[in-house]
């Protein structure tokens, strides 16, 4: 685990000169298919140090972390052919893969705060340096206080962990060693709810979301929503018997808010606010079946963790795509694309079936898991899975439809297609989305 701690550190000098671009993001390919070949098969912990370690939980969100981060630097081809502080940027993305990295692979709960945290700044960097409205410096306050607020709670949760176990190893922490009350759990899960974000908690997001360059998109809604649900599963081996108590007020608020933030999407006439918004509503399904603690709920809520940082991912890419064309994200603005840009339907074609859980893709293993967990944990949830699934594919549909089909804005003429660069960009977004799902058993059966 440190030597490809040490390799990502070593980029960074690189990153000074920034014609080098190309080369980095050939060394970062290089890494993830590097790190493929460090799969734990014995589907426990492994490369154990003193602080860092790596089980498949791990392992799945550390790859996705590496290959998300290398797919950023191949979207923002613009920074670099602008000369807009490239070297900078670089800089803060190699940075950004060494945060996540270290926080998916520590094993000491303290050293996870640590890095969760500085995960922050390197992301707050890039609203802030290279958003486009000026409304970025607001939505980079609402992300700062949201998430730091949330989190100094569980830093003193983690501290009274210390206190009462002497140990803040994630693989010796048990339920039952020490007595603490539902404050405790609060404080515990409470910074991970936000980060996810869970409804009423969650208008952080939208605004990021629509002020960050797409390199912020594509790491908010690929890793940061994940740290989360990432947290959730660490904390919740020595939180069982207040997971059981209060499981079914959260699992109640995520669903029922799941389903308002699926009629907000059918409302939505901007590209990047909608899918901001249907991460929250796929992300509110994820926190339901890890409420439910059950074998299915926290398998597939891994599952379509990692499959909706993929698709969103590339559904971002898309709608950038579509903006350094016509310079606006609206779908008022945005229709007949079919016409215009008729090589980039395909793909949106593609991703939206994969957003609304088509086969055979991953979201569709994900939600089929979670459907099966949270019906078998009360069945009066099926009214309301019932209408969260078709509004998932309705907003989804109206994404397409509405952006692909129709009247031709009149202010636009020209035929536009894309670039290659673009069409390998959504083609790694796919393909991972599409082929993981030939080995179910990684993606699922782990515990």
């Amino acid at each position: 685990m440190l030597s490809f701690l040490c390799f990502l550190i070593f980029l960074t000098p690189l990153c000074v000169i920034s014609e080098l671009w190309w080369l980095i993001s050939s060394l970062l390919f290089f890494i993830s298919f590097i790190y493929l070949f460090f799969f734990p098969y014995f589907f426990c912990w492994s490369g154990l140090g003193y602080v860092f370690g790596c089980d498949l939980i791990s392992y799945g969100l550390i790859l996705l972390s590496l290959w998300i981060c290398v797919l950023m630097v191949l979207a923002s081809e613009s920074i670099f052919r602008l000369g807009y502080f490239s070297g900078l940027f670089l800089f803060v993305v190699i940075i950004l893969t060494v945060m996540l990295y270290c926080t998916f692979s520590s094993i000491s709960l303290l050293s996870f705060y640590i890095f969760f945290e500085s995960s922050l700044i390197p992301t707050l960097f890039l609203i802030l340096g290279w958003g486009y409205q000026p409304e970025r410096i607001q939505a980079g306050i609402y992300l700062l206080f949201y998430t730091l607020l949330a989190s100094l709670p569980l830093l003193v949760g983690i501290l009274f962990v210390y206190n009462s176990l002497g140990s803040l190893c994630l693989f010796m922490l048990c339920e039952g060693k020490f007595l603490a009350g539902s404050l405790f759990y609060v404080c515990m899960i409470f910074a991970f709810l936000v980060k996810m974000p869970m409804f009423m908690v969650h208008l952080w997001l939208p605004s990021a979301h629509v002020e960050a360059p797409v390199s912020g998109s594509m790491i908010l809604a690929g890793i940061l929503l994940k740290l989360g649900g990432y947290g959730l599963l660490r904390v919740f081996p020595f939180l069982f018997k207040f997971g059981f108590s209060f499981s079914v007020i959260w699992v109640s608020l995520s669903l029922v808010g799941g389903l308002f933030v699926s009629l907000f999407c059918m409302r939505q006439t901007d590209l990047k606010s909608l899918i901001a918004y249907s991460s929250v509503a796929h992300m509110s399904m994820v926190i339901g079946g890890i409420m439910t603690m059950s074998y299915w709920g926290v398998c597939s809520s891994f599952a379509l963790m990692v499959a909706h940082g993929l698709c969103s991912s590339g559904l971002f890419c898309l709608s950038n795509i579509t903006y350094e064309r016509f310079g606006s994200r609206s779908l008022l603005v945005n229709k007949g694309l079919i016409n215009l840009m008729p090589s980039m339907t395909m793909w949106w074609f593609l991703l939206s079936a994969c957003n609304m859980a088509a086969p055979p893709s991953l979201n569709l293993l994900g939600e089929i898991g979670l459907l099966s967990g949270l019906i078998s944990w009360s069945w009066c949830l099926m009214f309301v899975l019932i209408f969260l699934s078709f509004f998932s594919a309705a907003y989804t549909l109206y994404l397409y439809s509405y952006s692909q089909h129709g009247i031709i804005y009149s202010g636009l003429y020209s035929c536009s297609l894309g670039y290659l660069r673009e069409f390998l960009l959504l083609f790694l977004h796919w393909l991972p989305l599409n082929l993981v799902i030939l080995s179910v058993d990684v993606a699922v059966f782990w515990v």
